[in-house]
């Protein structure tokens, strides 16, 4: 297949890009418009194979689109271009209804349009898979219940309602003109290549430094955490396996609090970086609560068994292995993540994390 990634220079996107080019014979037409999160150097282990070419294409761009479907003529979109700080969705609301509604909307008649003039096998083949977020239900408020892909929507924060929105919109344009759509809701992810502005990279590289490591409220704000590179096999599978207009909730059935996440960082960090900065004697002394973001969903948890019994797919991590394995990697790799942090990897500086 020849496959469309949108957001591909991104922390999922890069994932997926990464995936498909080291497992499988598909072709990735790799579409990032490199805002301040899109990162080409999470792509640079496979940026040389014949089988990837990038392309920096804005998705509310239509010429540009209308020109990379016609050019590339591919079998299959996968659309993660997203804007997804939920604490920058707070502060500017407006790149995210920008990118997360109208860029949706402006890619959904894309493909429409040219799926539309697809002889009729292609055209049965095509597939418009949107991937989304576990933060479009809200929050639970029990200690049992789970999202399930019929649980009603409840966004929280303009970054959950503009993704809301969008989901909305692809299921309408499969409703209404037939394109053939499938729609992923997702729990938290974390893993390698992830922008240290998220929580899990933050605290790592900020305990490093010796900085504080900032926790909203108390921590007791419980998520599910799915391991990126386990996501990007989910996302494979129902690209192509899934049904036609249905949707699959994608967790990593490892629920935790985030007080409970940060702490266990400070443990692995404890073992593997023993010799550490401005004379701190453990790294939990640097925990430092602070005001909680307003808005804050209390828990998030996904049942995923739909994805387990039709397409088979479970994940591999368990958040033990899963977070030894980003530690690892972030102590591993510092050029990547010290160019993020200075800005060079963009031309531009960072700033404040």
């Amino acid at each position: 297949m020849v496959i469309l990634v949108t957001g591909a220079a991104g922390f999922i996107g890069s994932a997926v890009v990464r995936n498909i080019i080291n497992n499988t014979h598909d072709e990735v037409i790799a579409l990032d418009s490199l805002t301040y999160a899109g990162n080409l150097e999470s792509l640079e282990t496979i940026s040389d194979n014949s089988r990837y070419h990038f392309e920096k294409v804005d998705i509310c761009d239509s010429n540009e689109l209308k020109r990379i479907f016609s050019y590339y003529k591919p079998d299959s979109v996968m659309h993660l271009a997203a804007e997804s700080h939920v604490d920058r969705s707070i502060d500017g609301p407006a790149a995210f209804i920008e990118t997360n509604i109208v860029g949706t909307y402006t890619l959904l008649e894309a493909a429409r349009n040219y799926w539309s003039n697809l002889d009729s096998g292609k055209k049965q083949a095509f597939r418009f898979h949107h991937i989304s977020t576990d933060e479009v239900f809200g929050d639970l408020h029990g200690t049992d219940d789970l999202f399930t892909e019929t649980t009603p929507y409840a966004p929280s924060s303009p970054y959950s309602a503009s993704k809301a929105s969008s989901d909305h919109l692809v299921r309408a344009w499969q409703r209404t003109y037939g394109l053939p759509t499938l729609v992923t809701n997702c729990s938290n992810n974390y893993g390698p290549y992830h922008f240290p502005e998220k929580l899990i990279p933050l605290i790592i590289l900020n305990a490093l430094s010796g900085k504080p490591l900032p926790v909203y409220g108390y921590g007791l704000q419980i998520r599910d955490w799915l391991y990126v590179e386990d996501h990007a096999r989910a996302l494979y599978k129902v690209v192509t396996e899934g049904v036609v207009g249905e949707t699959y909730n994608i967790g990593g059935h490892n629920e935790r609090k985030n007080i409970d996440v940060v702490k266990t960082i400070c443990q692995l960090l404890e073992e593997l970086v023993p010799n550490k900065p401005n004379g701190i004697n453990h790294y939990a002394d640097l925990i430092t609560y602070v005001k909680d973001r307003p808005g804050h969903d209390v828990r998030y948890a996904i049942d995923a068994s739909k994805i387990a019994k039709e397409l088979d797919w479970t994940p591999n991590e368990t958040f033990e292995s899963g977070i030894r394995k980003t530690v690892e990697w972030y102590l591993n790799n510092e050029t990547w993540w010290q160019r993020v942090l200075d800005g060079s990897y963009a031309g531009e500086r960072l700033g404040s994390i």
